[in-house]
């Protein structure tokens, strides 16, 4: 049941303050699940915990989201900012950008969590950081799709026709609507025809209508960057559906058969249903100046791996490999160019700007060990592989990696580990 009216508190991501509020039990904390390696790896979106003295304190994740601290009663809403005194970061440009490149659409289903079973808690249009990141995602996808081209297949058609057989009699349908009106020349029939109409594109056009309508309502809530101007995307994709009917009931569309050529299909295929029921299927609730929404997490450290490996396919194209799996070990990046090679790790982290942090290095350090990634990189035993640490930088930061030297900054107390700092997007 919806919830009307709840105490909802306004935070920002990675904040350690004290907290006063009257709360029932002494600790409270709320995970994002992850699964890593076959184990649990679930990190915290939040903690509230009573110190010594009886006073609460929050301390949030790199997490963005709204959740309940006590269920129906107490809600807590996380904006995305590095810090107190920065500009909010512009999330949806950082995932506008990650999702040019096709290697990106594989990683999504890793950067939210969506609790749909739970109650619903009431916040503003503006708030929501839900709706626009999945319409942002479900419109990338559906751009690589519709440059490719739209997957043909064979779909059912039931159709009354005029003096002619195709496929299956329907007779039932035959005698109600033909025979009884005295229709004699008509008869129902049922048969496969090849063509764009199939079950997955109708679904695509019904998320899309949705999209329609929210657009206009987005593009007044928020500042809008023709660098990223989700209307002229929507406009690229939509006469690609022009064949295609919105007609489809989800519970026709149980498990798809994708191939290689088409693997954007099943993320698009997801987010589609998601964008629906984000909705509840009502296409009204799209123009709402107060929405209710499930509780939600998006993960901005995952975000600006992302991000990351944007910057640095803008720059290396197909020279980076992201996630370079070995034996239970994944880098984020492992870079072969002629000019660079290195194992490159993204972390969201400020310490960077002034500091290091020895556990990252070590990390990177010990992937740069590997035998499978000397073989990558051609590199013989006994030479040494420079590793590099991306992090945020607003102040200093680079706004891409081209034309820079990966090597300019080293880091303090280690041979061949270097960083560079990114600044992120941020809205006005």
């Amino acid at each position: 049941m919806p919830v009307l009216s709840v105490n909802l508190l306004k935070y920002w991501e990675h904040v350690d303050d004290p907290f006063t509020l009257d709360l029932k039990k002494d600790f409270y904390q709320k995970n994002f699940k992850k699964i890593h390696k076959g184990k649990d790896a679930s990190l915290p979106c939040f903690t509230i915990a009573k110190n010594e003295e009886e006073q609460y304190n929050i301390k949030a994740g790199y997490f963005i989201g709204v959740d309940w601290i006590e269920k129906d009663r107490t809600a807590l809403y996380v904006e995305p900012k590095l810090n107190k005194k920065d500009k909010e970061v512009d999330y949806i440009k950082m995932l506008f950008s990650s999702l040019r490149h096709s290697d990106v659409s594989n990683e999504i289903n890793e950067l939210f969590e969506v609790k749909w079973e739970q109650s619903t808690i009431e916040i503003e249009q503006k708030q929501d950081l839900l709706t626009p990141f999945l319409v942002v995602e479900f419109l990338s996808l559906l751009k690589i799709i519709v440059r490719k081209g739209l997957k043909k297949s064979y779909y059912k058609v039931e159709q009354n026709l005029n003096s002619k057989v195709k496929g299956k009699i329907l007779v039932g349908n035959t005698i109600k609507h033909n025979l009884f009106q005295n229709k004699n020349l008509y008869t129902y029939c049922s048969y496969d025809e090849f063509g764009l109409n199939n079950k997955e594109n109708r679904l695509f056009k019904k998320a899309l209508s949705f999209v329609k309508r929210y657009l206009p309502n987005y593009t007044k809530l928020f500042e809008i960057d023709t660098n990223y101007d989700l209307q002229n995307t929507f406009n690229f994709i939509s006469p690609a559906f022009h064949e295609v009917s919105d007609i489809i009931e989800l519970n026709e569309i149980k498990h798809s058969k994708t191939n290689a050529f088409y693997k954007e299909y099943e993320p698009a295929i997801r987010l589609a249903k998601l964008i629906l029921k984000r909705f509840g299927y009502n296409i009204s609730n799209t123009v709402k100046d107060k929405i209710q929404t499930p509780p939600f997490w998006i993960d901005m450290s995952k975000l600006f791996e992302l991000y990351v490996l944007g910057l640095l396919k803008d720059r290396f194209q197909n020279n980076v490999e992201f996630q370079h799996k070995y034996y239970g070990n994944e880098l984020d990046y492992l870079l072969n160019d002629k000019d660079f090679q290195m194992v490159i790790d993204a972390k969201y982290k400020l310490k960077y700007i002034n500091g290091k942090n020895d556990d990252d290095i070590r990390q990177v350090s010990g992937y740069a060990r590997l035998k499978n990634v000397y073989r990558a990189l051609n590199k013989k035993q006994g030479e040494i592989i420079d590793c590099l640490i991306i992090y945020p930088d607003q102040e200093n930061g680079k706004n891409d990696l081209f034309d820079i030297d990966l090597k300019l900054e080293k880091v303090k107390h280690y041979y061949d580990v270097y960083k560079v700092g990114v600044k992120l997007p941020i809205i006005n």
